[in-house]
């Protein structure tokens, strides 16, 4: 999946004000909003998860509960992250983090297979589709590049039109590449935008459609699901197109701006909303169900694994719903009990919920039993670093990137 949205209440997370402050957004573009940081309680603070045991795991095996692993390996690199979950992929046998030049590490040792001066712009996601690796040219040549991720060949090249600037890949399926792109203006200046889809085997446009005047091409999170482009943007709109086609089909504000992933389910988008976590239906933006959590308490960003949603409360609550009810399968206050870090992005192998956490020193990796959010152990690198930390698997591996240090921690 591409990149979705989630919301924050009150007062922004610092992991978002250095992530947008990184990518380009000034902050008055922000709003009021981002005046401050998240406090103690939404973060875990001071005197959270406790520092990880120094015990190594036999022959490569997850550590029992309680004891976090040593990294089987661990690589420096030349990330170049902002906090958005799709920077760090794993996929076709190595692991790849955003960052100038763009370099792929092997899943199994460590060693560097691949290096692309140029490749990407650092922050820009890293989408994946069809066994292909789509990146926004970190040449800044107003063009779309698709490589073989194993090997880092180059396998496909577009460009939008000498009238636009910068296309921004914002989502893939299996026929075409989603990007955002300023339009320019005879003086060299851009007031608009437009939305335009690639096609993934020919390159050529497809369909393009001008947004609305005061809409932004920064700011974006999408996801695509069969016929439906959704897309969310900080000026609060919630937007469906029609992936054949272009047309809007329909779009609404939603009550709080959000930053983080939504997901897509079946016929359904789950944006998490401050204290509400709601689901729209595709074809019409009806309402199909909504969960609310604790009075003062809001919603992190959800992650979509094996057909169950995951996410945490800022009471560092951790939940599991039906995508498709609604319907709570269980609670655990388990981080809570161990005045842990809340986290932000999840994946799932076996029978452990992996989990990243924010800037918190006490943040990391969690691992979670993933019948029922019991907290077995929190990884961390003890670095300091005031980045966020990213997360991703191939299912063999845990891959944990905090700043520019790579760890691999078996899964």
């Amino acid at each position: 999946m591409s990149k979705g949205l989630g919301t924050t209440v009150g007062r922004s997370s610092r992991r978002r004000i250095l992530r947008l402050a990184g990518g380009g957004i000034t902050m008055a573009a922000l709003g009021a909003g981002l005046t401050g940081c998240e406090d103690e309680l939404a973060t875990g603070g001071e005197g959270s998860t406790p520092p990880p045991r120094s015990t190594s795991p036999e022959d490569g095996k997850a550590p029992a509960d309680g004891k976090a692993p040593e990294p089987l390996w661990t690589k420096s690199t030349s990330a170049q992250t902002y906090g958005d979950n799709d920077e760090l992929v794993a996929v076709d046998g190595v692991v790849i983090a955003s960052g100038d030049p763009l370099a792929a590490f092997d899943g199994a040792t460590g060693e560097e297979r691949w290096s692309l001066p140029d490749g990407a712009v650092p922050g820009a996601p890293l989408l994946l589709g069809d066994g292909t690796l789509y990146l926004e040219s970190g040449k800044y040549d107003g063009s779309v590049a698709g490589y073989v991720p194993g090997s880092g060949k180059e396998a496909w090249r577009s460009r939008l039109g000498k009238e636009y600037r910068q296309p921004r890949p914002v989502a893939v399926d299996a026929e075409q590449v989603y990007v955002i792109a300023e339009i320019l203006e005879a003086d060299g200046s851009s007031h608009t935008n437009v939305i335009a889809a690639l096609n993934s085997g020919t390159g050529k446009v497809a369909w393009k459609e001008q947004r609305d005047l005061g809409t932004q091409q920064n700011g974006i999170h999408a996801a695509v699901q069969g016929r439906y482009l959704v897309y969310t943007d900080f000026k609060n709109n919630l937007t469906v197109r029609d992936t054949a086609t272009g047309k809007q089909v329909w779009t609404q504000k939603t009550t709080k701006t959000s930053y983080g992933p939504f997901v897509v389910h079946q016929d359904l988008v789950i944006v998490p909303q401050g204290q509400r976590l709601q689901a729209f239906a595709l074809s019409d933006g009806s309402e199909k169900w909504s969960v609310r959590t604790e009075e003062f308490t809001s919603f992190r960003e959800p992650s979509l694994l094996e057909d169950v949603l995951y996410i945490a409360d800022s009471a560092r609550t951790l939940w599991a719903v039906e995508p498709g009810t609604g319907k709570k399968i269980w609670q655990s206050t388990a981080l809570k009990d161990a005045s842990a870090q809340v986290p932000r992005q999840f994946v799932k192998v076996g029978g452990t919920l992996y989990g990243a956490t924010d800037l918190d020193k006490q943040g990391g990796i969690h691992a979670f039993d993933a019948k029922t959010g019991g907290l077995r152990w929190t990884f961390n690198d003890k670095s300091g670093d005031y980045h966020s930390w990213l997360v991703a698997t191939d299912g063999k591996r845990v891959y944990a990137l905090h700043g520019k240090k790579l760890h691999a921690l078996p899964a």
